[in-house]
Protein backbone atom coordinates (compact mmCIF):
# COMPACT_ATOMS: atom_id res chain seq x y z
CA UNK A 1 0.00 0.00 0.00
CA UNK A 2 3.07 2.23 0.70
CA UNK A 3 4.81 1.31 -2.74
CA UNK A 4 1.18 2.52 -4.01
CA UNK A 5 0.71 5.53 -2.77
CA UNK A 6 4.59 6.88 -3.44
CA UNK A 7 3.98 5.62 -7.30
CA UNK A 8 1.02 7.83 -7.26
CA UNK A 9 2.56 10.72 -5.48
CA UNK A 10 5.56 10.15 -8.04
CA UNK A 11 2.83 10.61 -10.89
CA UNK A 12 1.26 13.23 -9.42
CA UNK A 13 4.45 15.21 -9.01
CA UNK A 14 5.59 14.28 -12.80
CA UNK A 15 1.91 15.66 -13.73
CA UNK A 16 2.78 19.16 -12.52
CA UNK A 17 2.27 22.08 -15.03
CA UNK A 18 6.06 23.23 -15.92
CA UNK A 19 4.67 25.04 -18.71
CA UNK A 20 2.89 28.49 -17.28
CA UNK A 21 0.25 28.88 -18.77
CA UNK A 22 -1.67 31.59 -19.94
CA UNK A 23 -3.08 33.61 -16.65
CA UNK A 24 -3.60 36.87 -18.85
CA UNK A 25 -7.61 35.50 -18.92
CA UNK A 26 -10.23 34.57 -16.93
CA UNK A 27 -11.94 32.12 -19.14
CA UNK A 28 -10.66 29.15 -20.77
CA UNK A 29 -11.74 29.83 -24.42
CA UNK A 30 -10.39 33.08 -24.52
CA UNK A 31 -7.00 31.05 -23.29
CA UNK A 32 -7.72 28.81 -26.21
CA UNK A 33 -8.63 31.50 -28.67
CA UNK A 34 -5.43 33.47 -27.73
CA UNK A 35 -3.47 30.10 -27.82
CA UNK A 36 -5.42 29.48 -31.68
CA UNK A 37 -4.50 32.80 -32.74
CA UNK A 38 -0.56 33.18 -31.76
CA UNK A 39 0.11 29.71 -33.43
CA UNK A 40 -2.05 30.72 -36.58
CA UNK A 41 0.28 33.92 -36.66
CA UNK A 42 3.29 31.83 -36.13
CA UNK A 43 2.82 29.49 -38.61
CA UNK A 44 1.86 32.15 -41.06
CA UNK A 45 4.77 34.13 -40.61
CA UNK A 46 7.13 31.04 -40.89
CA UNK A 47 5.27 30.30 -43.89
CA UNK A 48 5.40 33.89 -45.46
CA UNK A 49 9.55 33.41 -44.62
CA UNK A 50 10.03 30.37 -46.00
CA UNK A 51 8.36 30.78 -49.39
CA UNK A 52 10.20 34.34 -49.91
CA UNK A 53 13.34 32.80 -49.41
CA UNK A 54 12.10 30.04 -52.12
CA UNK A 55 10.82 26.80 -50.21
CA UNK A 56 8.58 24.88 -52.09
CA UNK A 57 5.08 25.26 -50.88
CA UNK A 58 5.02 21.17 -50.71
CA UNK A 59 7.43 21.53 -48.16
CA UNK A 60 6.66 24.66 -46.18
CA UNK A 61 2.82 23.98 -45.51
CA UNK A 62 3.51 20.18 -43.96
CA UNK A 63 6.65 22.16 -41.67
CA UNK A 64 4.34 24.85 -41.01
CA UNK A 65 1.59 23.00 -39.52
CA UNK A 66 4.19 20.81 -37.54
CA UNK A 67 5.39 23.73 -35.98
CA UNK A 68 2.09 25.54 -35.06
CA UNK A 69 0.68 21.58 -34.08
CA UNK A 70 4.03 21.67 -31.38
CA UNK A 71 3.43 25.23 -30.22
CA UNK A 72 -0.53 24.64 -29.15
CA UNK A 73 0.20 21.29 -28.02
CA UNK A 74 3.39 22.55 -25.51
CA UNK A 75 1.18 25.37 -24.04
CA UNK A 76 -2.34 23.61 -24.28
CA UNK A 77 -0.19 21.14 -21.65
CA UNK A 78 0.01 23.77 -19.20
CA UNK A 79 -4.04 25.14 -19.74
CA UNK A 80 -4.68 21.34 -19.14
CA UNK A 81 -2.03 19.91 -16.73
CA UNK A 82 -4.57 20.19 -14.22
CA UNK A 83 -7.50 18.43 -15.75
CA UNK A 84 -4.60 15.11 -15.96
CA UNK A 85 -3.53 15.93 -12.16
CA UNK A 86 -7.54 16.00 -11.24
CA UNK A 87 -7.81 12.30 -13.04
CA UNK A 88 -4.93 11.03 -11.11
CA UNK A 89 -5.93 12.69 -7.75
CA UNK A 90 -9.23 10.69 -8.11
CA UNK A 91 -7.97 7.80 -8.95
CA UNK A 92 -5.90 7.79 -5.85
CA UNK A 93 -8.70 9.18 -3.51
CA UNK A 94 -10.66 5.68 -5.37
CA UNK A 95 -7.69 4.01 -3.80
CA UNK A 96 -8.63 5.01 -0.48
CA UNK A 97 -5.80 7.96 -0.63
CA UNK A 98 -7.63 10.94 0.53
CA UNK A 99 -4.44 13.22 1.25
CA UNK A 100 -3.63 14.02 -2.23
CA UNK A 101 -4.24 18.00 -3.98
CA UNK A 102 -3.96 18.95 -7.15
CA UNK A 103 -1.39 21.34 -7.61
CA UNK A 104 -2.62 24.13 -8.75
CA UNK A 105 -1.37 28.12 -8.51
CA UNK A 106 -3.49 30.44 -7.18
CA UNK A 107 -3.27 32.87 -9.62
CA UNK A 108 -5.45 31.61 -12.21
CA UNK A 109 -8.55 32.23 -12.37
CA UNK A 110 -10.06 30.62 -15.32
CA UNK A 111 -12.54 27.89 -15.06
CA UNK A 112 -9.60 24.93 -14.83
CA UNK A 113 -8.63 26.87 -11.95
CA UNK A 114 -11.61 27.38 -10.32
CA UNK A 115 -12.37 23.49 -10.88
CA UNK A 116 -9.12 22.60 -9.43
CA UNK A 117 -9.51 24.49 -5.92
CA UNK A 118 -13.25 23.29 -6.00
CA UNK A 119 -11.83 19.76 -6.44
CA UNK A 120 -9.12 20.17 -3.56
CA UNK A 121 -12.41 21.51 -1.28
CA UNK A 122 -14.01 18.48 -2.29
CA UNK A 123 -10.92 16.26 -1.36
CA UNK A 124 -10.61 18.20 1.93
CA UNK A 125 -14.29 17.32 2.63
CA UNK A 126 -13.49 13.84 1.83
CA UNK A 127 -10.85 13.33 3.74
CA UNK A 128 -12.96 14.79 6.82
CA UNK A 129 -15.29 12.73 6.38
CA UNK A 130 -12.95 9.31 6.09
CA UNK A 131 -11.12 10.20 9.34
CA UNK A 132 -14.56 11.06 10.82
CA UNK A 133 -15.74 7.46 9.82
CA UNK A 134 -12.72 5.89 11.23
CA UNK A 135 -13.05 7.69 14.63
CA UNK A 136 -16.51 6.72 14.89
CA UNK A 137 -15.71 3.19 14.38
CA UNK A 138 -13.64 3.60 17.24
CA UNK A 139 -15.73 5.61 19.20
CA UNK A 140 -18.19 3.26 18.65
CA UNK A 141 -16.34 0.34 19.62
CA UNK A 142 -15.14 2.05 23.19
CA UNK A 143 -18.93 2.94 23.42
CA UNK A 144 -20.03 -0.89 22.74
CA UNK A 145 -17.06 -2.91 24.58
CA UNK A 146 -17.82 -0.88 27.71
CA UNK A 147 -20.65 -1.44 28.97
CA UNK A 148 -20.97 -4.95 27.13
CA UNK A 149 -17.75 -5.87 29.03
CA UNK A 150 -19.20 -4.60 32.42
CA UNK A 151 -22.57 -6.53 31.33
CA UNK A 152 -20.60 -9.76 31.03
CA UNK A 153 -18.53 -9.73 34.36
CA UNK A 154 -21.55 -8.83 36.04
CA UNK A 155 -23.65 -11.48 34.74
CA UNK A 156 -21.00 -14.34 34.80
CA UNK A 157 -20.56 -13.40 38.76
CA UNK A 158 -23.97 -14.13 39.21
CA UNK A 159 -24.26 -17.06 37.21
CA UNK A 160 -20.92 -18.45 39.22
CA UNK A 161 -22.94 -17.43 42.57
CA UNK A 162 -19.90 -14.91 42.93
CA UNK A 163 -22.13 -12.04 43.49
CA UNK A 164 -26.13 -12.45 44.45
CA UNK A 165 -28.79 -10.69 42.38
CA UNK A 166 -29.10 -8.15 45.00
CA UNK A 167 -31.51 -4.63 44.00
CA UNK A 168 -28.15 -2.45 43.68
CA UNK A 169 -26.50 -5.18 41.62
CA UNK A 170 -29.63 -5.40 38.90
CA UNK A 171 -29.59 -1.42 38.76
CA UNK A 172 -25.89 -1.75 37.82
CA UNK A 173 -27.18 -4.06 34.99
CA UNK A 174 -30.13 -1.47 33.46
CA UNK A 175 -27.45 1.05 33.75
CA UNK A 176 -25.38 -0.69 31.24
CA UNK A 177 -27.92 -1.85 29.35
CA UNK A 178 -29.52 1.73 28.83
CA UNK A 179 -26.13 2.91 27.82
CA UNK A 180 -26.11 0.37 25.22
CA UNK A 181 -29.89 1.44 24.39
CA UNK A 182 -28.84 5.01 24.29
CA UNK A 183 -26.39 4.36 21.64
CA UNK A 184 -27.94 2.15 19.58
CA UNK A 185 -30.57 5.32 19.60
CA UNK A 186 -27.70 7.53 18.33
CA UNK A 187 -26.66 5.10 15.70
CA UNK A 188 -30.62 4.95 14.28
CA UNK A 189 -30.87 8.80 14.42
CA UNK A 190 -27.50 8.70 12.54
CA UNK A 191 -28.89 6.73 10.15
CA UNK A 192 -31.99 9.17 9.45
CA UNK A 193 -29.72 12.15 9.08
CA UNK A 194 -27.72 10.41 5.97
CA UNK A 195 -30.87 9.70 4.96
CA UNK A 196 -31.51 13.05 5.40
CA UNK A 197 -35.34 13.03 6.21
CA UNK A 198 -37.80 11.37 8.49
CA UNK A 199 -41.31 10.85 9.06
CA UNK A 200 -42.87 13.18 11.82
CA UNK A 201 -45.73 12.58 13.88
CA UNK A 202 -47.28 16.37 14.33
CA UNK A 203 -49.50 16.70 17.15
CA UNK A 204 -50.41 20.48 19.09
CA UNK A 205 -48.95 20.56 22.83
CA UNK A 206 -48.52 22.65 25.48
CA UNK A 207 -44.59 23.48 25.30
CA UNK A 208 -44.44 24.05 29.72
CA UNK A 209 -45.47 20.73 29.67
CA UNK A 210 -43.49 19.23 27.47
CA UNK A 211 -40.27 20.94 28.90
CA UNK A 212 -41.27 19.58 32.71
CA UNK A 213 -41.69 16.14 30.84
CA UNK A 214 -38.87 16.60 29.09
CA UNK A 215 -36.51 17.81 31.94
CA UNK A 216 -37.66 15.69 34.77
CA UNK A 217 -35.56 12.17 33.75
CA UNK A 218 -32.49 14.55 33.56
CA UNK A 219 -32.75 15.75 36.45
CA UNK A 220 -32.85 12.17 38.10
CA UNK A 221 -30.45 11.27 35.69
CA UNK A 222 -27.60 14.16 37.09
CA UNK A 223 -28.30 12.39 40.70
CA UNK A 224 -25.57 14.35 43.52
CA UNK A 225 -23.91 16.83 40.42
CA UNK A 226 -26.29 19.08 42.47
CA UNK A 227 -27.33 21.41 39.21
CA UNK A 228 -30.58 23.21 39.47
CA UNK A 229 -32.11 23.23 36.40
CA UNK A 230 -34.40 26.92 36.16
CA UNK A 231 -37.20 26.81 33.76
CA UNK A 232 -38.92 30.20 32.90
CA UNK A 233 -41.59 29.43 30.31
CA UNK A 234 -45.21 30.97 29.98
CA UNK A 235 -47.84 28.13 31.30
CA UNK A 236 -49.76 29.22 27.66
CA UNK A 237 -47.80 28.54 24.79
CA UNK A 238 -48.73 25.80 22.30
CA UNK A 239 -46.90 24.42 19.16
CA UNK A 240 -47.18 21.70 16.86
CA UNK A 241 -44.52 19.10 16.43
CA UNK A 242 -43.11 16.05 16.82
CA UNK A 243 -42.41 15.42 20.80
CA UNK A 244 -40.34 12.58 20.16
CA UNK A 245 -37.97 14.32 18.07
CA UNK A 246 -38.18 17.74 19.71
CA UNK A 247 -37.25 15.61 22.95
CA UNK A 248 -34.37 14.60 21.16
CA UNK A 249 -33.50 18.35 20.76
CA UNK A 250 -33.81 19.56 24.08
CA UNK A 251 -32.78 16.42 25.80
CA UNK A 252 -29.51 16.64 23.99
CA UNK A 253 -28.73 20.27 24.53
CA UNK A 254 -30.07 20.45 28.51
CA UNK A 255 -27.67 17.00 28.81
CA UNK A 256 -25.42 19.17 26.91
CA UNK A 257 -25.62 21.90 29.26
CA UNK A 258 -25.36 19.86 32.68
CA UNK A 259 -22.48 17.91 31.35
CA UNK A 260 -20.31 21.08 30.94
CA UNK A 261 -21.63 22.68 34.29
CA UNK A 262 -19.91 22.53 37.46
CA UNK A 263 -21.49 20.31 40.50
CA UNK A 264 -23.46 22.97 42.15
CA UNK A 265 -24.09 25.54 39.57
CA UNK A 266 -27.29 26.42 37.71
CA UNK A 267 -28.47 25.59 33.84
CA UNK A 268 -30.97 27.72 32.71
CA UNK A 269 -33.79 27.32 30.45
CA UNK A 270 -36.09 30.52 29.50
CA UNK A 271 -38.39 30.35 26.68
CA UNK A 272 -40.48 32.63 25.18
CA UNK A 273 -42.96 33.49 22.06
CA UNK A 274 -41.97 35.70 19.67
CA UNK A 275 -45.14 36.93 17.73
CA UNK A 276 -43.89 38.61 14.96
CA UNK A 277 -41.67 35.62 13.55
CA UNK A 278 -44.57 33.32 14.82
CA UNK A 279 -42.09 30.94 16.95
CA UNK A 280 -41.25 30.07 20.16
CA UNK A 281 -37.48 30.87 21.20
CA UNK A 282 -35.76 28.97 24.15
CA UNK A 283 -31.94 29.53 25.26
CA UNK A 284 -30.03 27.08 27.38
CA UNK A 285 -27.33 29.21 29.03
CA UNK A 286 -24.46 27.04 30.74
CA UNK A 287 -23.44 30.13 33.59
CA UNK A 288 -19.80 30.41 33.34
CA UNK A 289 -18.38 28.66 31.01
CA UNK A 290 -18.01 30.17 27.50
CA UNK A 291 -17.98 28.43 24.04
CA UNK A 292 -15.49 30.33 21.40
CA UNK A 293 -16.93 31.76 18.37
CA UNK A 294 -14.56 29.68 16.14
CA UNK A 295 -16.35 26.43 17.78
CA UNK A 296 -19.74 27.39 17.91
CA UNK A 297 -20.04 25.58 13.81
CA UNK A 298 -17.45 22.89 14.59
CA UNK A 299 -19.66 21.59 17.83
CA UNK A 300 -22.95 20.93 15.62
CA UNK A 301 -20.64 18.47 13.28
CA UNK A 302 -20.97 14.83 13.68
CA UNK A 303 -18.32 13.34 16.27
CA UNK A 304 -16.85 16.32 17.55
CA UNK A 305 -16.76 16.47 20.70
CA UNK A 306 -17.02 19.17 23.43
CA UNK A 307 -13.95 19.93 26.21
CA UNK A 308 -14.57 19.14 29.86
CA UNK A 309 -10.99 21.03 30.46
CA UNK A 310 -7.64 21.65 28.40
CA UNK A 311 -7.17 19.26 26.09
CA UNK A 312 -10.06 16.94 27.49
CA UNK A 313 -12.49 15.66 25.45
CA UNK A 314 -15.99 14.95 27.27
CA UNK A 315 -17.16 11.29 26.99
CA UNK A 316 -20.33 10.36 24.67
CA UNK A 317 -20.58 9.59 20.87
CA UNK A 318 -19.87 13.39 19.45
CA UNK A 319 -23.55 12.88 17.79
CA UNK A 320 -25.66 14.56 20.77
CA UNK A 321 -25.63 18.17 19.02
CA UNK A 322 -25.54 17.19 15.70
CA UNK A 323 -28.66 15.41 16.45
CA UNK A 324 -30.20 18.36 18.15
CA UNK A 325 -29.53 20.42 15.28
CA UNK A 326 -31.20 17.96 12.34
CA UNK A 327 -34.17 17.44 14.59
CA UNK A 328 -34.72 21.04 14.51
CA UNK A 329 -34.39 21.90 11.19
CA UNK A 330 -36.75 18.56 10.48
CA UNK A 331 -39.19 20.96 11.97
CA UNK A 332 -37.80 23.88 10.08
CA UNK A 333 -36.13 25.49 13.20
CA UNK A 334 -32.42 26.65 13.88
CA UNK A 335 -30.20 25.77 17.00
CA UNK A 336 -26.69 27.99 17.27
CA UNK A 337 -24.65 29.57 20.42
CA UNK A 338 -25.18 33.12 20.86
CA UNK A 339 -23.32 35.69 22.92
CA UNK A 340 -23.98 35.40 26.70
CA UNK A 341 -21.84 37.40 29.04
CA UNK A 342 -23.85 34.88 31.48
CA UNK A 343 -22.05 31.85 30.04
CA UNK A 344 -22.55 29.46 26.68
CA UNK A 345 -26.01 29.83 25.23
CA UNK A 346 -27.78 27.95 23.13
CA UNK A 347 -30.69 29.40 21.07
CA UNK A 348 -33.22 27.29 20.00
CA UNK A 349 -35.67 28.78 17.52
CA UNK A 350 -38.87 26.76 16.39
CA UNK A 351 -41.87 27.51 14.18
CA UNK A 352 -44.75 27.84 16.72
CA UNK A 353 -46.72 26.02 13.58
CA UNK A 354 -45.95 22.99 11.87
CA UNK A 355 -44.79 24.53 8.20
CA UNK A 356 -46.45 21.99 6.43
CA UNK A 357 -49.51 22.62 8.13
CA UNK A 358 -49.96 26.37 7.39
Amino acid sequence: MMASKKQQQSRLDAMKPRVKPVDLFSSLKLELSALIVIATAIAFAMCWFLLKFGWSGWIAMPLTLVVALGITYFFSRGITAPLRQMRDVAEAMADGDYTVRVDIDQDRHDEVGKLARSFNEMAGELEHADKMRRDMIANVSHELRTPVSALQAMVENMADGVTEPTPTNLESILTQTQRLSDLIAFLLDLSRMEAGAASLNIEKFNFADFLDETIEPLEIADGGHAHDIRVTVPADITMEGDQDRLRQLFTNIIANALKHSADGTTVLVDAHEDENQGTIVTNVVNFGSQIAPSDRLDIFRRFVKGKTGPGTESGGTGLGLSIARWAAQLHGGTVKVVDDTRGADFEIILPKYHIAER
